[in-house]
């Protein structure tokens, strides 16, 4: 098989993962008040809701429709209803669930083939908004969401979210603070439901190759500088045993940032946290990406560059050429998440099953335990349209999501991840999650292993322990599941995010607003205006230029986002 066939088939493997790993698995009682049924006043000042059940999973009768827009994702089309008989984007386990349980029956306006972040997707929503011709309940991002509530379309759902929300999904949507709902309050009022995204996935590990570590008899790093003593090993002693000087210590794509070699984890080792809003000394906002801290990193990285530690010519490679260096085995370290090893790791391990990568966790220039960066993470939000006569129905569809995969009544094999078709879940038109979900799976299957008794072990826990011991096995198709096993397994990075969450040692950013009007005018110059002095200054120019970028950020629009931030901020806490 040709490396590019292994990069598709991993990219849809990571996208299967990423997509069925993302919150956390807890056990919370979802009891209810007794049922009644009575007529009720809805938010949109109707009174004609007759016989709607005001029970958190009550159901509708007769039944009602609710319209939605939706994406087919390319997993979804080929993973789930691709090997499941007799069930349809329109019309399978969820839909039936929903229709059944709640008297709730799917309409989809329309749908779209591809990601929810596909050009394709967001045209044909944002012509949708444009248009008025709103379906019932709108799947928006922030900024979407802050055009309908100052346009009047969309309905108030602050006494609605307190009334029909299960304690289930009060305590679920929760877990990541209050930011999620002030993401989604505008004026004092809640105006969607968020679908809290985990923040908690985005930590950053030091994800290094430990047979090249074995081979020139050195140890994890414990500080900045014994990551920079790795570094210039890996790119000079020949770890691969060719030799040839044809290694680098550290990965980096040329857009420096994200989820796979990207340099947040390397930069917060330094105290410095770009693309993030943080506090200062006096409890305001400040951008990360112009403090002094940035400078410090810089500097290191372009030591290491200039060293050949880092491939010269990174500022033209994206994060797949970069994947198929690792794949070759010519890269020894990258900062990434925890599903790294799934993609791009496994490429490495299929073309040399010798390869060993181990997720560690980030460190510090000083030794002392460090803060790691957590990008905000929710962006999705479910508004009502206004004057719809059921706008409750949204928070009964998340009630019953949650309850039907995390509840007292889960049915976990057949409504989240039965064997064949691990991303039913997705068929939902919401899908919201624990955001601990994974690290609770990994505490579970830690204390099975840890007593040698796997015979307790439900739901998501369960099914991710078949893996490690199909792994484990040898067999041909375990193989192929290293990548789980380097997550969940003794060794799993899951493991350090379990140490991450006890020692408290997120940093979370600050700012999860709506994009302010400047920003919208002038984010994205202020980006690529900080992206390219970044790497000009790690390709081995002057220093200064740092200190001239953040004069240029200030007088470019940075102020006044600052100004912005800051009264939002001061609103929140109103």
């Amino acid at each position: 098989m040709k490396l590019s066939q292994h990069k598709m088939k991993a990219l849809s493997v990571s996208l299967l993962a990423i997509t069925t790993l993302v919150s956390a698995c807890t056990s919370q009682n979802n009891t209810t008040n007794t049922e009644q049924k009575e007529a009720v006043s809805t938010a949109a000042g109707n009174t004609d809701v007759k016989s709607a059940n005001i029970e958190p999973l009550g159901k509708y009768d007769p039944p009602i429709e609710v319209s939605f827009v939706r994406n087919l994702s390319d997993v979804v089309e080929n993973n789930v209803l691709g090997v499941l008989k007799g069930e349809s984007f329109e019309d399978n386990r969820w839909t039936r669930l929903y229709k059944e349980q709640l008297g709730i029956t799917i309409k989809n306006n329309w749908v779209v083939k591809g990601s929810d972040t596909s050009d394709q997707y967001l045209q044909k929503l944002n012509v949708t908004l444009a248009s008025g011709d709103l379906p019932d309940i709108i799947p928006v991002n922030a900024t979407q969401l802050k055009q309908l509530a100052d346009s009047g379309q969309i309905e108030d759902m602050t006494a609605l979210y307190e009334k029909y929300a299960a304690p289930l999904t009060k305590e679920i949507l929760s877990q990541e603070g209050k930011s999620p709902f002030d993401a989604a309050t505008i004026d004092g009022k809640l105006m969607a439901i968020p679908q809290v995204d985990s923040s908690l996935e985005r930590a950053m590990f030091i994800w290094i190759r430990t047979d090249w570590l074995k081979k020139l008899g050195l140890q994890p790093p414990k500080t900045m500088a014994d990551v920079q003593t790795i570094s210039k090993a890996f790119a000079e002693k020949d770890p691969d045993g060719n030799g040839k000087k044809d290694t680098f210590g550290l990965g980096l794509n040329k857009a420096l940032w994200g989820g796979a070699v990207g340099l947040e984890g390397f930069m917060a080792g330094y105290k410095a946290y770009p693309n993030m809003w943080i506090t200062d000394a006096s409890g305001k906002l400040m951008f990360g990406g112009i403090q002094p801290e940035v400078k410090k990193a810089l500097q290191a990285l372009q030591e290491m560059f200039k060293n050949g530690e880092i491939d010269q010519e990174f500022g033209i490679k994206d994060g797949g050429k970069v994947a198929e260096q690792i794949a070759a085995g010519k890269i020894g370290m990258e900062y990434g998440e925890q599903w790294n090893s799934i993609w791009p790791l496994q490429l490495n391990r299929n073309n040399d099953p010798s390869a060993q990568w181990q997720a560690f966790p980030i460190v510090s220039e000083s030794g002392d335990t460090p803060k790691v960066p957590l990008r905000f993470s929710t962006s999705k939000f479910f508004a009502v349209k206004k004057g719809f006569k059921h706008p409750e129905a949204v928070i009964k569809l998340f009630n019953m999501h949650l309850e039907k995969n995390f509840g007292q009544t889960a049915e976990f094999d057949k409504y989240y991840a039965p064997p064949e078709a691990e991303s039913v879940w997705q068929l939902s038109p919401v899908t919201p999650s624990p955001v601990k979900k994974n690290v609770e799976a990994f505490r579970a299957i830690d204390a099975a292993r840890k007593a040698n008794n796997f015979s307790t072990l439900k739901g998501e826990a369960k099914t991710i322990q078949g893996k490690i011991e199909a792994f484990n096995s040898g067999s041909k198709e375990g193989f192929a599941l290293w990548g789980w096993e380097r997550i969940y397994g003794p060794e799993g990075s899951e493991g350090v995010v379990d140490q991450y969450d006890k020692n408290s040692q997120f940093l979370m950013d600050k700012f999860v607003g709506a994009p302010t009007p400047t920003m919208v005018e002038r984010k994205s110059t202020l980006e690529k205006l900080m992206n390219e002095t970044y790497t000009k200054i790690i390709m081995g120019g002057s220093v200064d230029e740092f200190d001239k970028f953040v004069k240029d950020w200030t007088k470019l629009g940075g102020e006044q986002i600052t100004k912005e931030v800051n009264e939002w901020y001061a609103a929140t806490k109103k």
